[in-house]
């Protein structure tokens, strides 16, 4: 798991510059620089977000696991299967995205 991805993820969740879950991920989707979804995401939930998110021009990362370790992650002790960067630097997007297709390769 991209270490980047984890230091943002808990950065922004001090500054409250996150959104979790995905209803409201979906309703403050113009408002996102990123968004992360966990495997727990059901099919149609996840082309609705995708298509939103391709029409609003934001990188969507694909998270390798499930909403649990999405929320482990974040350093919580429930299920988040959607996460939206309300604040993140571009630098750092870049990277994320860069980690998560290196991943995706390597498996």
């Amino acid at each position: 798991m991209s270490k980047i991805l984890e230091k943002s993820l808990k950065d922004a969740l001090k500054e409250e510059k996150l959104t979790l879950g995905t209803k409201q991920v979906l309703n403050s989707i113009k408002n996102s620089k990123l968004l992360v979804l966990s495997q727990s995401v059901k099919k149609e939930m996840f082309e609705k977000i995708e298509s939103d998110a391709k029409k609003e021009k934001i990188p969507l990362v694909n998270f390798q696991g499930t909403s649990v370790a999405l929320g482990r992650l974040c350093g919580l002790r429930f299920r988040i299967s959607t996460i939206s960067f309300t604040s993140i630097t571009d630098a750092n997007i870049k990277t994320i995205l860069k980690d998560t297709e290196a991943e995706i390769k390597n498996e």
